[in-house]
């Protein structure tokens, strides 16, 4: 077994939390699993994983290692899409990673207008929470990033283009008379949610500890806040389709709207094909995207 599949058996045993799962998700044998893992502790020479209860997990050491074999994983896909880029931009592969909001809301118009003037690019997207994202792009799991600011620790990765975002507090009509922010239920994104947290910052600041109901996507909570669960904040334009039609209303909280710019973030030196699609968002006004200041 070569070393990057013992590497990848290892990194899936880290997620699924057990062989058999391991085994599940790259579709082979639990031996085969847990040979390419004690291979790995040999050239290592430290246990990786060690026996619980009926399982295993792993050690200190084999979380670290973890963590280090995503990385490597991850530079080499990203090298495979760099070399197929590099002799044929317009053939090659992008792997994107967008925030969930982005996902529902940018990227479709986004891809759809590359790919009618790139159409043998290759794109490849994964969509989820703002924590789970930006270690992608780290690892180099992902080409480029669209979500929100970056973490000031990423290394190694460049803001190439931003976008205006404006975050409201939207509820259903019946709440706009009187509206007391401390008194309404406020509807949360899950716990990974770059957005969620924006929310707790939000309260915190406005000194109140309201009802909350935690969902789990962007569009569950724009669907509650609809059938008058509660309030929420959200990027204006998720909702611009309910605000035209009178489904929801914005609401007065001090401080808000907030301005929270959305950005594309691509590895320091990316790829030929990535650097099309960087060129693209900049070169078509209609999508909205700008060269970022400074």
């Amino acid at each position: 077994m070569t070393t990057n599949a013992r590497l990848r058996a290892l990194v899936e045993l880290a997620d699924a939390g057990s062989v058999r799962g391991a085994a599940e998700r790259l579709v082979v044998t639990e031996s085969s699993v847990s040979s390419s893992v004690s291979a790995l502790s040999a050239e290592v020479g430290t246990p990786l994983v060690t026996r619980h209860g009926r399982g295993v997990r792993l050690t200190p050491a084999g979380e670290r290692y973890a963590e280090y074999a995503r990385r490597i994983l991850g530079l080499h896909g990203e090298a495979v899409v760099a070399a197929r880029s590099e002799a044929d931009p317009e053939h090659g592969a992008i792997r994107l990673a967008a925030v969930t909001t982005a996902g529902e809301f940018l990227i479709p118009d986004m891809l759809a207008s590359f790919r009618a003037k790139h159409p043998g690019v290759v794109l490849r997207l994964e969509v989820a929470p703002r924590g789970l994202i930006w270690p992608m792009l780290a690892r180099h799991e992902a080409d480029l990033v669209v979500a929100g600011r970056p973490p000031d620790d990423l290394r190694s990765a460049r803001v190439r283009a931003v976008s205006p975002n404006s975050l409201v507090v939207v509820g259903p009509p019946d709440e706009r008379a009187g509206f007391d922010p401390g008194r309404v239920t406020w509807l949360l994104r899950e716990p990974a949610s770059g957005m969620r947290a924006t929310c707790a910052t939000l309260l915190e600041r406005l000194d109140i500890t309201p009802p909350q109901l935690t969902l789990g996507s962007n569009g569950a909570v724009i669907a509650a806040a609809v059938a008058g669960l509660g309030v929420t904040l959200v990027s204006q334009r998720a909702v611009r389709r309910e605000l035209d039609s009178g489904a929801l209303v914005e609401l007065p909280v001090p401080g808000v709207p907030l301005d929270r710019p959305w950005h594309v973030v691509s590895q320091d030196d990316p790829t030929p094909s990535t650097r099309l699609l960087i060129e693209h968002l900049l070169g078509v006004p209609e999508l909205g995207w700008r060269t970022p200041p400074g």
